[in-house]
Order: C-alpha cells, then structure tokens, then sequence
C-alpha cells in the first residue's frame, strides 16, 4: 500500500472532504438496519475531529434517477452520526449549492458538515470535470475513505483528486489495502481461496489471478455446475454458462500445470424447483438427474472443503456456496462460515453475500477482516487497478 494516508499529512486547521461510503440499508420507514458502514467511517472522522480540522463528507445512497428523492436523502445518516459524534454534525439540504457552500464557510475546527446525496447530480457518475471542480471547493485535502465504490470512477471517489493537490487514503481503505493487499502479496501459507456464487463469468478474472497465488481453490455455488459439465458429468437441470464450458476446462487445467488444489463439490443439494420449500436430496455432483438442478454443496464436500480450511494459514471467501436466501439451501454456506470461525488463519471475507452470511450467523467477530466493499474486493482480488485509490497520492 504505497499510498499517503490521512496520518501523513497536515490536516489542523484545513477545509478537508472525505468520500465516505454511507450507502447503508434501511427499511420503509427510513430507519438503517445496518449501520456497518457508518461505524467503518468513524475512526478517520474522529480522527480529523482530534487533530481541528473543518471537516465536510460525502457519500451517496442507492440510485436516485431524478434529481432529489426524499427516499435517498443522506438525512437518517446525518441524525445517526450525530449521536455518535456528540452533535457535531449538520447535514446540508443541497451537494453543491447555497445551503452546502454557506454551511462549509461557517464550518469551525472540528466541525463536520454531510452533503446531500451525490448522485442527485446525474454529473457524479459521469465523473463530469465541472461537477468534480465544484465538490473539489469544498476540501484543501481530500480523503477517499469509501472502498466499496473505489473500483468506480465517479465524480466524487476519482475526480475531485484532480482539483485537488492532496489526496489520501482514510483509514478504512489503509486497511483495505493493508489486509488484502498482504494476502495476495505475501500470504501465510497454505493460501486457500473460496469462491462461489451464481457465474464462472462473474469470476473468470479473480480466478486466473488466485491461480497464480493460492495453494488451494475450493468452488461452490452454481458457478461449480459449469465446471461440472466440463468435466463431463450431468447437471440435470442446474444453472450452467454453456458459452463457458471450454473456458472451465482451460481453467482446470492451468491449476493442474500450477499444482493448485481445485476442489469440487463432490456431492449437492438438488431440488426439483427453485423455491424455498422445494422436495430436495443429496447426489453425486457428476450425476444430478433431470428435473433436478443444484441448489447447494452437499455434506460430504461441506466436510471436505472444512479440511482444506482446517489446515490453512490464510483464507479469502467470496459467493455463498449455495442459494443462501432459502434455509434449506443455506446449509452449505452456514458450514463454510462455521469452519471460517473455527479456523486459526487469517479470514478475508469479500464482501457481498459471503459477508452478509457470517453476520447473520454470529461469526463476524471471528473473522479477521470483513471488507466493505463486494465489486471493489473482487476487483482487487483480480488484480486490477482501482479508480479511487489509483488518483491518490503515492508515498515519496
């Protein structure tokens, strides 16, 4: 992480803006029912509040398509920051008019002002220069603290740094970068990676990267269905990228040439229909029969992948291994996240589902890092550069 971050510069006294990432769930009534993503942003926002600087943030929330929509305001945000800052915040009513402009002017030391939500200017995903100028008015330091949207160039993760002179990591990404970026460069080994979810397509990029780097690749999911059918086993009726077939088969052969592990499920979970109470059993992965398709990794390749994570020295998941929305296809996942916790390697989790699964059964404080970001890890995990923190500052 070759990066400056928010520790290595000079804030006391400066007008600094932060892109946080405050895309948070709520329900009908405007009240958030996971605020993972404020309490992630926090330790950069204190820290800025601790060393006087005037601090103005920015982030955005869903996808607003018409200008202002009061269901995407950064309001609920705003009341919640408040009460875990001490009543330092105020929230503008605009993102780069009047309100925004004469609110940051009366910002004193240790202040924080909240814009409204960036993407009520179509210009934020545009990432249009003049959008980005306005905003960059708003900090003589800029600090990119939101990692799940900084594999997007938009306005406000990637454009404002060409405004502005200095711009640095906030410590979430740090440790985004630090955490991940140690895994990939220089993992204890054995190194296992876990991929699942719906398509080889999806993950074609992050597989071809980890099969230079890992020692094992366990797959799940029905992206394990494609792989299947290359090896020439039948997959009834079960989710398959027939145009990815060959590609499978390319795949399985580089982890052979590489001496990787890539374990299959051996067995799953079939149903007779896509639905959450749907006559399930178990079969052999290579022989699903007709009018049944796959909806999750049966016991015996729960058990064998718990082995390979048993022995592990460092471990990074991401996609459920099965159709985690209904209880009874969620076993498989469940199993993966119980031998996560139980496991004394280091545990990257991807964001995504993968994330969403081990909160929901408790394990989250077993884990050694949860990243915030699902497409922004994948990304990463594939080696490519992203937008938001490649137009940061390089340390000298």
């Amino acid at each position: 992480m070759n990066k400056l971050t928010v520790k290595d510069v000079d804030v006391s006294g400066k007008k600094v803006l932060v892109r946080a990432d405050f895309n948070v769930p709520q329900d009908e009534n405007g009240n958030i029912t996971d605020e993972n993503r404020i309490i992630g942003a926090l330790p950069t926002i204190k820290y800025l509040i601790e060393h006087k600087a005037k601090i103005v943030l920015c982030s955005h929330l869903g996808r607003p398509k018409n200008g202002f929509e009061p269901k995407y305001s950064l309001a609920p945000v705003a009341k919640r920051l408040n009460e875990l800052l001490d009543g330092c915040v105020t929230l503008a009513h605009d993102v780069i008019g009047e309100d925004a402009k004469a609110k940051a002017a009366a910002l004193k030391e240790g202040q924080v002002l909240l814009l409204e939500n960036v993407r009520f200017h179509k210009e934020e995903e545009k990432n249009d220069p003049a959008f980005a100028k306005e905003l960059a008015q708003f900090g003589e330091i800029y600090v990119n603290d939101a990692f799940g949207t900084a594999h997007r160039a938009h306005a406000s993760t990637a454009g404002v740094a060409d405004y502005i002179k200095t711009s640095v990591a906030g410590f979430l990404i740090s440790k985004e970068l630090d955490i991940m970026g140690g895994a990939l460069e220089e993992p204890k080994r054995p190194f296992v990676a876990i991929l699942g979810g719906a398509k080889v397509s999806d993950k074609i990029g992050v597989i071809n990267n980890l099969l230079e780097k890992v020692d094992s690749l366990l797959i799940g999911g029905a992206m394990a269905y494609t792989f299947v059918l290359a090896q020439g086993g039948k997959v009834g009726n079960s989710k398959v990228e027939l145009d990815k077939v060959d590609l499978a088969k390319e795949l399985l052969k580089k982890a052979q040439e590489r001496k990787v592990q890539l374990l299959l499920p051996v067995d799953n979970v079939v149903a007779n229909d896509f639905n959450a109470n749907a006559d399930s059993q178990v079969v052999e992965s290579m022989k699903i029969p007709d009018g049944w398709q796959g909806l999750d990794i049966g016991p015996k390749t729960a058990e064998n992948f718990a082995n390979v994570i048993k022995n592990a020295k460092t471990v990074i998941w991401n996609g459920p291994m099965g159709v985690f929305e209904f209880e009874k296809f969620a076993v498989g996942t469940k199993a993966v996240a119980q031998a996560l916790a139980k496991s004394n390697a280091i545990t990257i989790i991807g964001g995504g589902d993968s994330a969403a699964a081990v909160e929901q059964l408790g394990f989250a404080d077993k884990i050694t890092h949860i990243s915030t970001g699902g497409g922004a890890s994948l990304e990463f995990l594939e080696g490519l550069e992203l937008p938001g923190i490649a137009r940061l500052n390089d340390k000298k």
